[in-house]
């Protein structure tokens, strides 16, 4: 399926959303994967995996960059080698990727009702605004608090940061689209812009929350 949706949130800022709907090998046929990357491919053995993984490489060519453009540091942050950030992320039927002149991340996740179970493993700020006996809401909250960590995460991506104990994220509506959120880790303290919305298909079941957060 071509793009599926495009964001232009500002002049330097971009965010794409694919829905996987091809073979694995329609996507091959697409896109030209270096060497490295090409090994990187061979070794992963769910071909959901093999599919999200092309499915970005599409993404990028849709931006005018290729997969020789695109690199991975040694925490496995992509990065291009022009004066743009990207970030990166799949979710089941969905790749998206967020391109900036600004330092951004970008998480999306399919709402479940399982996330209920791990809530105490990532949320602890957030409890005094939290209400879990408002099971639908408390679900998609929960979903927004876990992609905007994980956003974060992937901005500052700094070993031994806790998603539960160093990233706040300021209380919300889910009829707005926007919150705040901060990291407070060693003598660090660094404040993001988050936003989010849902994305719905057509073709799948199930609501995905799309996360993506700039550091101010």
């Amino acid at each position: 399926m071509p793009l599926y949706k495009t964001i232009n949130y500002n002049a330097s800022t971009q965010i794409l959303i694919w829905e996987i709907t091809e073979s694995l090998e329609e996507l091959l046929s697409k896109v030209v994967l270096k060497e490295k990357t090409q090994k990187r491919f061979d070794g992963m053995k769910s071909q959901m995996h093999q599919r999200a993984f092309l499915s970005v490489r599409m993404l990028i060519q849709e931006m005018g960059f290729t997969d020789k453009d695109l690199h991975y540091d040694e925490f496995g942050k992509p990065y291009f080698d022009c004066h743009n950030f990207i970030s990166i992320t799949h979710s089941y039927h969905f790749a998206a990727i967020i391109i900036s002149h600004e330092t951004v991340g970008i998480d999306m996740e399919l709402q479940r009702e399982k996330i209920q179970r791990i809530a105490d493993k990532f949320t602890d700020f957030e409890c005094s605004y939290l209400k879990p006996e408002f099971t639908e809401e408390y679900i998609k909250k929960l979903t927004v608090i876990w992609g905007a960590k994980e956003a974060i995460f992937k901005i500052r991506n700094e070993k031994g940061i806790s998603f539960k104990d160093h990233i706040k994220v300021g209380d919300f509506s889910l009829e707005k689209t926007q919150t705040q959120a901060s990291l407070h880790f060693d003598n660090l303290i660094k404040d993001f812009d988050v936003h989010y919305e849902e994305i719905k298909s057509d073709n799948f079941e199930g609501t995905f929350t799309l996360v993506y957060a700039f550091e101010k």
